[in-house]
């Protein structure tokens, strides 16, 4: 009898024989679903030749048709609401994680151009303003470049005094004529909120703000602990708030103003309102003090009623940062000298960190008109500021809807805040943004002058936005547009080379650790090159706090970390570094190779090398773009095209023995052809080659002498060419040198003293 059944020869699996045959909707786990209409025939599938599944029958295509229109109408509600799901994932939009956001998104530059098919006009507004704010992703980059370089400076910084960066450069705005703005908190004085809390002994001076109810953005600090009772004994005198008793002690704001002066003497310091800046205006520093708590009639700021600007994060970081407190009173009280403003500035910078591109490019617009249009009449030039365009759009993006800022109503928000400031001088009251009661406008604008300024912003609102066009970019040539003529990065290059002050290393480490920090987690190409000068920078201080290169003991572990620093010193310009390791080679008595990289410096400098300083110089600007291409990185750029001050610092161990008297108590900063003139004046002494010894002295005092050298270095430079023609034996001609060294204004070397009153002992 056979057994087998039928199909037996047709199968390939004998355990399969009698067993219910497996079909392919079980095998690929295709389920059974609804289907309400009429099937002629049945669905079908079949395995395909690479290994898939093929559908016949149009009801999976009814499937799929359906399930791409449900999909197009999710993808249509994201859209409409782009901007209210952007700004809850990512409310601070200065963050790393936004700008990788923007770096990785492809479609956005796509659909900031979609939004302008139909509106020529708009387009071309956003086209002009683009040239001259910069891309989004470039806004960003600008706010995390004052972010991180405060950051590393506060890192080791932070006991003594914290940096700020304020102003609309830190903000991200970069604009011809913009200066920078820089606050310095006082750490040791401390604003207290609640006087029983107060324990003795306290580690710093205490105080309690008491706001000035006249002049609602002012407050008094009164003293409630001292960490010295016989620090601030000034009497309060006739006390602003008029409650004040002969023991109560307030504290005044000039010494705050003299304080500054002297930390920053060397730039020659003037006074501007509460900051001091340098002589051509290019930079505000200011000393504050902070106060972790907004004060009083602030606080209804933070639950007052708004739409969805800001968002809750926001306001929980700005409730947290509290306030700051600048050395100036209200301009139209007589005796303000105890009166100190109550500023906003770290909360602003929070508020415009959170923009989104349409809100910043309404920012950019409303300070472009202010320039262009606004304060080209003379009448009412100095009626409006900035600060009031920026109040505001803040007030402007709380009361709409956040999905009203798109790219296609641009001119429409920007009319909103030109409406908003129309009221406002028609009232002649400006309320501030935290503080509605204090008004911005008193001692600006008032009955009198209003009308003159109300014709002209009421002439832009009636010339639309065609007039506006027309007044801000003319066809011929734009007022602003040269500035940013050049491709993006350029820019960003030169706003990186305004550094703000000279750098100081307190605590190296801790900068080290930051820096590293900062190289491992940007995501930006920029900002890590930044990260790489900085960590450069500091190799270079840090080769100089190194045990001698020729202590006696475990030398070849010593030079070894020389060699780690100074090959990473090298990263920061192109000539520096170098001179440093010539530096070294020199304190260890290889002449010959020192003389090789002074020859290799002395080639790479040049006069069309941007330089300290030079970052404004139109000249130089042109010769750098020049000189370097767009698909270089910035560490490239600044090896190709910029040259550096050689620093040695207090007590380096890099310096020259013959120069050991210039850094006994002080740094020394030269010119890189100074120092490698110098260097090679010394080498060829050492090696007895007279002949070459008097051609590098000749050469130095060219470059000392006939040379354009800064007014800060120039001093140094003397003093440098002075010790070279001692070394030389040329005394009469050393002492001339020392003289000159200390008549060189308020920059004077203090060691060219010594070195003059020892050839005269002599």
């Amino acid at each position: 009898m056979n057994e087998h059944f039928g199909n037996q020869d047709d199968s390939e699996d004998e355990n399969l024989f009698g067993i219910k045959k497996t079909t392919y909707w079980e095998i690929y786990g295709v389920k059974r679903f609804p289907y309400s209409g009429k099937r002629k025939f049945t669905p079908l599938l079949y395995p395909s030749f690479h290994g898939g599944m093929v559908i016949s029958n149009d009801v999976f295509g009814l499937t799929i048709s359906q399930f791409e229109r449900i999909y197009k109408a999710c993808l249509e509600r994201r859209k409409t609401k782009e901007q209210w799901i952007l700004n809850l994932r990512y409310p601070d939009k200065s963050s790393n994680d936004y700008l990788e956001y923007l770096q990785n998104c492809t479609d956005c530059n796509i659909g900031q151009l979609l939004c302008y098919e139909n509106c020529p006009r708009e387009k071309c507004l956003y086209e002009h303003l683009v040239h001259i704010v910069g891309t989004e992703i470039d806004i960003r980059k600008r706010q995390r470049l004052f972010i991180i370089q405060d950051r590393i400076y506060n890192s080791s910084c932070s006991k003594i005094r914290t940096r700020i960066s304020s102003g609309s450069l830190a903000e991200g705005l970069d604009l011809p004529g913009s200066d920078m703005d820089i606050m310095y908190v006082v750490n040791n004085i401390k604003i207290t909120k609640n006087v029983k809390n107060i324990k003795n002994p306290t580690h710093s001076d205490m105080f309690a703000m008491e706001i000035y109810f006249d002049h609602p953005g002012f407050a008094a600090l009164r003293k409630v602990a001292a960490h010295n009772e016989v620090y601030l004994r000034e009497e309060c005198g006739r006390c602003p708030l008029g409650t004040c008793t002969g023991t109560q002690f307030y504290l005044p704001v000039k010494p705050f103003l003299d304080s500054v002066k002297e930390m920053f003497s060397y730039i020659d310091p003037c006074e501007h309102g509460p900051c001091i800046s340098d002589p051509n205006q290019t930079i505000d520093i200011a000393n504050c003090i902070r106060s972790k708590h907004l004060p009083h009639n602030a606080i209804p700021w933070a639950f007052r009623h708004r739409l969805q600007w800001p968002t809750n994060f926001v306001i929980d970081m700005i409730m947290q940062k509290g306030c700051l407190l600048v050395p100036i009173g209200p301009k139209t009280l007589s005796d303000n000298e105890f009166l100190w403003r109550i500023s906003f500035s770290v909360a602003e910078k929070i508020l415009v960190h959170s923009f989104n591109f349409t809100q910043f490019l309404c920012y950019g617009l409303l300070k472009v008109t202010l320039k262009c249009i606004v304060n080209t009449n003379s009448d009412v030039k100095e009626l409006l500021c900035s600060y009031f365009l920026k109040t505001a759009l803040f007030w402007v993006s709380e009361e709409l809807d956040i999905d009203t800022f798109q790219l296609s109503k641009l001119y429409y928000c920007f009319s909103l805040c030109l409406d908003k400031l129309i009221s406002w001088v028609n009232t002649c009251y400006c309320p501030n943004y935290f503080i509605p009661e204090h008004n911005m406008f008193i001692g600006k604008i008032n009955q009198k002058n209003k009308h003159i300024l109300l014709g002209v912003l009421e002439s832009i609102k009636f010339g639309g936005i065609d007039g506006l066009v027309t007044s801000l970019f003319p066809s011929d040539n734009s007022r602003l547009a040269s500035k940013n003529s050049e491709f993006p990065s350029i820019m960003l290059d030169f706003l990186f080379y305004r550094k703000p002050i000279k750098y100081h290393y307190p605590n190296w480490k801790s900068r080290m650790e930051c820096t590293k920090y900062f190289l491992k987690s940007e995501s930006s190409s920029f900002l890590i090159d930044v990260c790489t000068h900085h960590y450069a920078e500091i190799s270079q201080y840090v080769a100089q706090l190194l045990p001698s290169p020729n202590a006696k003991g475990n030398t070849y572990t010593i030079r070894k970390c020389y060699h780690r620093h100074l090959q990473n010193g090298t990263k920061t310009d192109a000539v520096s570094g170098w001179l440093l390791y010539a530096s070294f080679y020199y304190v260890i008595g290889e002449f010959n190779v020192s003389l090789k990289l002074t020859d290799y410096v002395l080639s790479r400098c040049s006069p069309d090398m941007m330089q300290e300083g030079d970052d404004e110089c139109e000249v130089h600007r042109n010769c750098y773009i020049q000189n370097i291409h767009s698909t270089m990185n910035l560490i490239d750029r600044m090896k190709m095209a910029t040259m550096a001050y050689v620093k040695y610092r207090w007590k380096s161990s890099l310096i020259p023995e013959e120069l050991q008297l210039e850094v006994e108590t002080r740094d020394l900063f030269l010119p890189p052809v100074v120092m490698s003139h110098c260097l090679n004046v010394l080498c060829y002494h050492h090696l007895g080659d007279i002949y070459n010894r008097q051609k590098s002295l000749r050469d130095l005092y060219l470059t000392v002498s006939h040379s354009i050298i800064p007014q800060t270095v120039i001093s140094a430079s003397k003093t440098v060419l002075g010790v070279c023609y001692e070394i030389s034996g040329d005394k009469e001609l050393a002492y001339q040198c020392y003289e000159e060294a200390l008549q060189c204004g308020r920059d004077i070397f203090s060691s060219a003293v010594k070195r003059k009153s020892k050839l005269e002992s002599n």
